[in-house]
């Protein structure tokens, strides 16, 4: 049985994304917990995990930056599968606070973007402390003695003997997040021989010459390759300059896909394609 990171500890929407995807999928997975986003990613790119289960993108807030950076400095990691999880996020403080009582609110950053409206709107003057996870946050309310309370998952909050104060606290009833499943490269990894519904390509694009991204773009655009998302983020090598991250439909004709890939790459500082794969909805 594959071995597979998942963000940490037990009660996070990842742990419950990944429990969901493990009922969903053949090949199942022994769920390995570790307390970051980033030291799931190193495990896999060091050999020491066989997979890593990572969030990438909430429809609410927006891209997990660690992700994306990681992804883009590795040389070692590609995306095997992308899986499509509801986030659904509850208010738990321990038996016996009242709503009205509560003070401080602990939660991972994201959900706590998520539940903006519902913060604002309820708890005007309370604290908010974020917590390296949801289930992390529970943990702190249940050992605190204070009137506190925390966004996370119904299960972290019942693992840590805490109950619902409001149920379904998220701005949006669509809320999702997309997470990947990211192994490491093999050493005949060519993505043109893998079959899936999405390909993620990682550029850095010259900007100091003006039209290089529309040179880029032009490149899918007559191909009617499909670009479903685009993102930039400092590429750390100096001001100005940044990496793009593409997710593009595979085509009918696949080759359309590869060939636009090959003429950005020229067109590029440096270009890494993190392979083919499916797209799977809870």
């Amino acid at each position: 049985m594959k071995r597979t990171g998942i963000l940490g500890p037990r009660g996070t929407h990842s742990e419950a994304a990944a429990v969901r995807l493990n009922e969903l999928s053949a090949e199942k997975s022994e769920l390995v917990i570790l307390p970051e986003i980033f030291e799931v990613l190193s495990a896999v790119e060091t050999g020491q995990l066989d997979a890593g289960f990572v969030p990438v993108e909430n429809s609410l807030e927006g891209s997990v930056n660690i992700t994306l950076d990681t992804l883009a400095r590795s040389e070692e990691l590609i995306v095997a599968r992308e899986f499509v999880y509801p986030i659904h996020n509850q208010l738990m403080a321990r038996r016996g606070v009242e709503l009205s009582a509560v003070t401080k609110i602990f939660s991972h950053a994201q959900p706590i973007s998520q539940c903006r409206k519902f913060l604002r709107e309820n708890f005007p003057t309370a604290e908010l402390i974020t917590a390296p996870s949801t289930a992390r946050a529970a943990e702190l309310v249940a050992e605190s003695a204070e009137p506190c309370a925390a966004i996370c998952t119904e299960r972290a909050g019942t693992l840590n003997g805490l109950e619902i104060l409001a149920a379904e606290v998220q701005d949006n009833m669509a809320n999702t997040t997309r997470f990947f499943e990211v192994r490491r490269r093999a050493e005949n990894f060519a993505p043109e021989n893998l079959d899936g519904d999405k390909a993620l390509v990682i550029c850095q694009i010259d900007g100091s010459r003006p039209g290089a991204l529309c040179g880029v773009l032009e490149e899918f655009a007559w191909r009617r390759v499909n670009m479903t998302r685009i993102e930039s983020r400092p590429a750390r090598t100096g001001l100005g300059e940044y990496i793009f991250f593409f997710d593009l439909e595979v085509p009918a004709i696949k080759n359309l896909l590869f060939d636009a890939v090959e003429d950005v790459s020229r067109k590029s500082v440096w270009l890494k394609n993190l392979g083919v794969f499916p797209v799977i909805n809870a």
